[in-house]
Parts: structure tokens; C-alpha cells; sequence
């Protein structure tokens, strides 16, 4: 009885040192310890991004490690992720992870009240190229209805929301988008018909072409997207872009709707970006080239006025400065379209007049 005692003893001591040389060798550290050591002090090859760290702290281990390979970590671009739980995955274990976080993420900002706003069934283009992730909410009209992407309830929205990149929750059954799931339209779909990208630079204003104009369209200013709907093509091509768009109810009173979209290109001046700041500094009579060919908009009352002369391209105020903008385009509102006028030699002087001969 005593000799079993001591063995008793004997073996518990065993049993002490083994889990203080454990908890003090590093070489004993356990598997989620040992991924958050890996990920938060990587090799000097890999380091791990903003996008990757917020996914680790809001606990998507999986997403985070896919994030450095998913080429979404150096995007300078407001962003929205539906992220799968690490449960959620094991549903789909033949998924790529890098494929699967691109084919969740979307370009802008997509807030909880804003899509339990939107239509049933809007579609939303996602990074990953002709994939579309089809957005649902729930038929109660109240604000506690639940919200669905291609089907996956968002179980815990706005978990992060830093002005730049939102994460959503989503918890369910998990599977690749298919390659067809943009060519179903619907009458609110963001989705546009896939071109193949030459470079990046096309990638990135195809992608800031669909945020500015999901934005006008939420804004008052649908007639104008519906124009740049129309005009996609020729966008697409630009390197940045600066538009002067009117809103709605101007379009509706003034009726002037249908000259404003057949002179879009007369009132986008291509490959600038004027924000603001840029455009007030404008001096009298600076000329800027239109997508109309040969066409110029031209400043006729300079910036950095009184609030009683304010700005004017071509005798029409600009009233709305910096009304939507990113890295590449930027809008700015009117209340009119701009008359199409043009510089008339007489006596020697310089004058302006309106295309129908009449001087201004």
C-alpha cells in the first residue's frame, strides 16, 4: 500500500514538471497560439496587412490567413466583407479560401441599414471577376428584419466599421459563386456585363465606376447613373474622371432631363480629377476639354469668390462641390446643364456665344 502510494506520487510529480517545461517552452505552444505568433510576427517575405489583423482580432482566423493571398490586402478602396464564420467554412472544404474571401467582398461601403434598404434581390458585383453576390432581406417591415447574401444570413452586422472597410457576420452553409450568378438581372442589379481587364488600372475604375454610381443612384441623382450606366463602356476606358451631374428633382422641374443625358459627355471632363480644392483655384476663362470632341467647358466666373458670386462653368453655378468622390472620379452638382457656348471674335474683343448664335 505504501509502495503504491509512492508511485502515486511519483507519477504526479511527473505530471508538474512536464506542464510547467510545456507552458515555458515555446516549442509546446499550442495551435491557435501558435497561428496568432505566426501571424502577428511573420517572416520578413510576409507581412501581414491591416485587412488581415482586423479579421484575426474579429476572430476569422481562416479569412485572415487567406486575406494574404487573396490580392485584397493593398486595396486602397472602401470595402465591405461578408465573413463566414471558421464553422461555416468546414462547410465547404474543397473551397479556396483566398477565391471565397474575394467572392464575399465588395466594393463600398455597405452598412446593415443600408441593405436591409435595398430592393429584394439586388445583385452586387464582388472583386472576384463576373461573380455577383445577390443581396435579400427578409419581407417584415420593421428594423429588426434579417438580411441575406446568396442566402447566408448576416448574423452579426456591422461588427466593424471603420469608414473604410465594414465587416459583416455571416453564419451558414458556405459554396462558390457561380459564373453566371451576374447574367440574372434584375431592376436594381449593380452588376455590369464582364470585359476582361488589360491592365489594373482598368480593374480599379471599373470597380470606382460601380461605388460612385450606386451612391448617385441612393442619392437623388439616378438619372445621372442611369447616363453613366449608358456610357460604361467609354468610361471604363478613362484614367479619372471629373462629371458635373444634376439631381432628380431639378431634372423632373426643369424638364431638361432628356438633354442632360444626350450631352453627358459634354458635361464629364476626362482623365482630371478636379476635387474641390483644385477646381476653385481655377482662374477666369481656363478652358477644360469634354468628352465631346471639341467641345471645352470653360470658367467663367473663377472660385474663391463671395457667397454671392459663386462659381460658374459656362454661366451655370456649380452648387454642390465634392458631392461624391474617390481616388479616380468625382462629382459635382448643378443646378441646370451647361449651355454649349463658344468664343466669338467681334471688333477685336472676345465674347461668348450660346450655340444658337446668341450673345451671352
Amino acid at each position: 500500500m505504501a509502495s503504491n502510494a509512492k508511485l502515486f506520487i511519483f507519477l504526479i510529480s511527473i505530471f508538474i514538471c512536464i506542464s510547467h517545461t510545456t507552458a515555458a517552452n515555446p516549442l509546446f505552444r499550442s495551435t491557435s497560439e501558435s497561428r496568432r505568433h505566426l501571424l502577428l510576427t511573420p517572416s520578413p517575405s510576409q507581412s501581414p496587412s491591416p485587412l488581415a489583423v482586423i479579421l484575426y482580432n474579429l476572430g476569422f482566423q481562416d479569412l485572415s490567413n487567406a486575406s494574404l493571398n487573396a490580392n485584397i490586402s493593398t486595396i486602397n478602396f472602401p470595402l465591405t466583407i461578408f465573413a463566414p464564420t471558421d464553422s461555416s467554412l468546414l462547410t465547404c472544404p474543397s473551397c479556396s479560401l483566398p477565391l471565397l474571401l474575394q467572392e464575399h467582398s465588395v466594393l463600398g461601403l455597405y452598412s446593415f441599414h443600408f441593405l436591409r434598404n435595398l430592393a429584394f434581390g439586388t445583385k452586387i458585383e464582388t472583386l472576384a471577376p463576373t461573380r455577383c453576390l445577390t443581396i435579400t432581406p427578409s419581407r417584415i417591415n420593421n428594423s429588426s428584419r434579417s438580411v441575406f447574401v446568396n442566402g447566408v444570413e448576416i448574423t452579426k452586422p456591422d461588427i466593424y466599421n471603420s469608414g473604410f472597410i465594414i465587416v459583416h457576420g455571416i453564419q451558414g452553409y458556405m459554396a462558390h459563386l457561380s459564373p453566371i450568378s451576374c447574367r440574372i438581372e434584375s431592376m436594381t442589379t449593380l452588376s455590369f456585363p464582364f470585359i476582361p481587364p488589360p491592365t489594373a488600372a482598368f480593374a480599379a475604375t471599373r470597380l470606382m465606376l460601380k461605388d460612385v454610381m450606386a451612391h448617385l443612384r441612393t442619392g437623388g441623382y439616378s438619372i445621372v447613373a442611369l447616363a453613366m450606366r449608358v456610357k460604361y463602356p467609354e468610361l471604363a476606358d478613362l484614367k479619372s474622371m471629373t462629371i458635373f451631374a444634376i439631381d432628380d428633382l431639378s431634372i423632373f422641374d426643369g424638364g431638361n432631363g432628356h438633354e442632360y443625358v444626350a450631352n453627358l459627355g459634354f458635361h464629364i471632363v476626362p482623365n482630371r480629377l478636379l476635387m474641390a480644392s483644385e477646381l476653385v483655384k481655377l482662374p477666369h476663362d481656363t478652358e477644360l476639354l469634354t468628352m465631346d470632341r471639341g467641345e471645352k467647358l470653360v470658367v467663367t466666373t473663377a472660385g474663391g469668390n463671395v457667397p454671392l458670386v459663386p462659381m460658374r462653368i459656362n454661366y451655370v453655378k456649380v452648387n454642390n462641390l465634392d458631392l461624391v468622390y474617390n481616388n479616380r472620379i468625382v462629382i459635382h452638382g448643378l443646378s441646370t446643364p451647361f449651355p454649349r457656348i463658344r468664343r466669338h471674335q467681334n471688333d477685336g474683343t472676345q465674347e461668348f456665344q450660346d450655340i444658337m448664335g446668341t450673345v451671352i
